[in-house]
């Protein structure tokens, strides 16, 4: 597809002349995605609690990644795996909705080699649900920001417990400590590691929702281990990362 057709996904919007796509969807993307690699390059990543992940990634299982939104700068590595199947090579898809930011965002996680899965959390979020499912029978693993894309903060919403339920994939918390990082203006105090910090990437109890189960259960158990990890992720360092 040729820069001056590109169009916001299902919705036929044009997102501007070909000048502003290239910068705004082509250029800014690819800037950012550099500057997130060159710091993740002087970072020193560590992993806890990785081994059934890695066994999930190394079978047929499939998992979604859950963490909170204030912590997803650093979560592409949360995701070193590659499958490769049947239907050909697959990873992790996120949710990325079908506006410009949204736009925005998928053209930058594809540079991390991110599949992006188009939909909102709003009045279209049965739609998006479809989708995440879809994707995960088509062989994709799932990263969702359970209390995104606008909180509240730390509030679990129960979207990631829908898709497990459906599809029979592994939820599994994740969280990523700090030794030092900058915590931005937004409304959920995103996280930017520092550069030559050290990077903790922690992996919670893996759990899945039966068919009959109570989401809400699960929701208030999601919400609760990932608070804890929270809580662990701002004294792993021996005190706030700041």
């Amino acid at each position: 597809m040729s820069a001056g057709r590109v169009q916001i996904a299902e919705r036929g919007r044009p997102l501007g002349s070909p000048l502003e796509v290239w910068l705004n969807y082509r250029l800014v993307p690819f800037l950012a995605a550099f500057l997130m690699k060159i710091l993740t390059y002087t970072l020193r990543v560590g992993y806890l609690a990785d081994g059934p992940v890695r066994d999930f990634a190394a079978g047929r299982e499939r998992f979604i990644l859950a963490f909170y939104h204030r912590r997803l700068v650093m979560m592409p590595k949360a995701y070193p795996f590659r499958r490769h199947t049947a239907e050909g090579e697959r990873g992790v898809a996120i949710l990325s909705s079908d506006s410009k930011d949204g736009e925005r965002s998928a053209a930058t996680w594809r540079w991390f080699g991110i599949h992006a899965v188009r939909g909102t959390a709003g009045h279209s979020g049965a739609q998006a649900l479809v989708k995440m499912i879809r994707a995960v029978k088509d062989g994709w693993d799932l990263g969702i920001t359970v209390d995104g894309p606008r909180g509240p903060r730390q509030e679990v919403k129960a979207g990631v417990l829908a898709v497990s339920r459906k599809t029979g994939a592994w939820i599994v918390p994740v969280c990523v400590a700090y030794e030092h990082a900058w915590a931005l203006g937004t409304w959920d105090r995103m996280l930017v590691p520092r550069p030559f910090s050290a990077v903790v990437v922690r992996y919670g109890e893996a759990f899945r929702v039966p068919a009959d189960g109570d989401e809400e259960g699960y929701r208030l158990r999601l919400e609760t281990e990932l608070n804890g990890m929270e809580a662990w992720a701002e004294t792993a360092f021996g005190g706030p990362s700041r």
